[in-house]
């Protein structure tokens, strides 16, 4: 059997990374992980092929070498999905689905043979031996979730790490919080279910030994989700596996309630993170109830962003605008906070109804829920009629966006972060692609850029006053850029 596996491609978006790519001779951000994943669940003597359409084009001899394509992604891969499926159908190949994008929408796939979906390590054996013997069925649904101790390593040999500018792994699965807008735990659970230290540490040592010397993302949706298995066990086991390893760095996402736990936040600094993504959400407290986001309430959230800046982790935030309880002041007081926050790494999104989740269910109740999900939910668009009005609303949102990366508010923004931000434990070394993004920044940005002036006011002042910082000043300017083309492109 000749498996093709295919990754849908990615628009243009502010996680995309796609005008910040260039600056680092990278195609993509992050590597299929799913897919490379399933890939390794598939019986060792078939043959198997992936194509990442982010970095590689789809030929059709890479069709029709196939006996059967296996697809999965997001649901921001939808058009890209759907235009694969349609021309493997046109040359009669069989298509098999999964992954969050078809699981959520399963109905707006029928021309897919065989939909298997929920978590691929309990449906996917179960399509396998049905196929085996001749009988697959078109659905695969699971009726509980799996345990991570039996997800195998990816397959990373059938992919080039050296096109993508991070490289990704798992430890843990589901959050035990209940955010309205969030499908996370109807994909996988209130309960963080668990990889061992020993697999972590096996998929490490096989990232390590391709070569990889870069960042490696843990794509938990909490990773802080059971702090005390944190503490006990995984941590002490990267802090000792690095040991003898140098130029890894990871990043993750967790809560805000990190901030509440300084031996937590100290071991994974030692354990070499640097940045984590923290859904803020809103500075407005009836906003932060109505959407069920009890963690961030009856706190300080910018001391509680300064504590994790101030232990070593860059906080890159997520913030929603569009709630029922926003008022029109909402606008500014995300702004300020923003600035204030020195959150350089600012997703702002219109607040969206994701299929399945309990916002989904109560807006399309009052029937409010008029557009299919786009998937991104910082591209200007929203899939809901907001109480406050559609042009209240848009017009809010661009203020935001336009006034938080104007390159006068986002250069300063990030100098705040660099005063606040603790100088990294973890060096990562000085390779050539770090030499040619500086240059490349320095004449794209520094010479042609609109934003010349900030840029070198902000190189000049790291390099006086935290030259240890340059590289990750560097880094956030590159970002900026790619923010700004987003913002220009699809939003302003």
């Amino acid at each position: 059997m000749n498996v093709l596996l295919i990754y849908p491609k990615f628009p243009d978006t502010f996680w995309s990374f796609t005008f910040a790519l260039s600056f680092i001779g990278k195609k993509a951000a992050f590597p299929p992980l799913g897919l490379l994943t399933v890939a390794s669940l598939l019986p060792d003597k078939w043959s198997k092929r992936l194509v990442d359409v982010n970095v590689d084009s789809l030929k059709d001899k890479d069709l029709l070498w196939a006996d059967m394509v296996f697809i999965g992604g997001m649901a921001v891969q939808r058009e890209s999905a759907k235009q694969i499926i349609a021309r493997c159908k046109a040359l009669n190949l069989k298509v098999v689905a999964g992954g969050p994008l078809f699981t959520s929408e399963p109905d707006e796939f029928k021309e897919v043979d065989h939909l298997v979906l929920d978590e691929a390590e309990l449906t996917f054996p179960a399509f396998l031996s049905d196929l085996q013997n001749g009988q697959p069925k078109k659905i695969y649904r699971a009726s509980g979730f799996c345990d991570l101790c039996d997800t195998p390593a990816p397959s990373w040999d059938l992919i080039k790490t050296k096109r993508y500018a991070s490289m990704s792994i798992q430890f843990s699965r589901g959050c035990p919080f209940n955010c309205e807008f969030c499908n996370v735990t109807t994909l996988f659970g209130h309960r963080s279910r668990l990889k061992t230290p020993q697999q972590i540490i096996s998929e490490l040592d096989l990232i390590y030994t391709l070569g990889w010397r870069g960042s490696i993302f843990f794509v938990d949706d909490n990773f802080i989700g059971n702090k005390g298995y944190l503490k006990t066990h995984l941590l002490p086991a990267l802090i000792e596996w690095r040991k003898d390893k140098k130029g890894c760095v990871f990043f993750t996402e967790a809560s805000i309630n990190l901030a509440d736990d300084p031996e937590l936040l100290d071991l994974m600094v030692k354990a070499g993170f640097d940045a984590v993504f923290i859904g803020i959400e809103s500075p407005d407290e009836a906003s932060l109830t109505e959407c069920h986001k009890t963690q961030n309430k009856n706190r300080d959230l910018l001391e509680s962003v300064a504590i994790i800046h101030r232990s070593g982790l860059q906080v890159m935030g997520g913030f929603i605008v569009g709630f029922d309880n926003d008022m029109p002041s909402i606008f500014q007081k995300q702004i300020d906070f923003i600035q204030k926050s020195g959150i350089a790494t600012a997703m702002v999104g219109m607040l969206q109804a994701i299929p399945g989740t309990r916002l989904f269910k109560r807006l399309q109740g009052e029937s409010r829920v008029v557009d299919t999900f786009s998937g991104d939910n910082v591209n200007g668009t929203t899939n809901i009629i907001p109480r406050m009005g559609m042009d209240k609303l848009l017009d809010g949102y661009q203020s935001i966006m336009k006034q938080i990366y104007s390159p006068k508010y986002y250069y300063r923004r990030v100098r705040t972060l660099l005063k606040e931000l603790k100088t990294p434990e973890i060096k990562q070394p000085i390779n050539f692609q770090r030499f040619l993004s500086f240059f490349r920044s320095a004449f794209r940005l520094g010479v042609l850029g609109k934003e010349r002036f900030q840029y070198w006011k902000l190189i000049i002042w790291t390099l006086i006053r935290k030259p240890r910082q340059l590289p990750t000043a560097i880094t956030l300017s590159i970002y900026g850029h790619h923010y700004r083309k987003i913002c220009e492109l699809y939003i302003l």
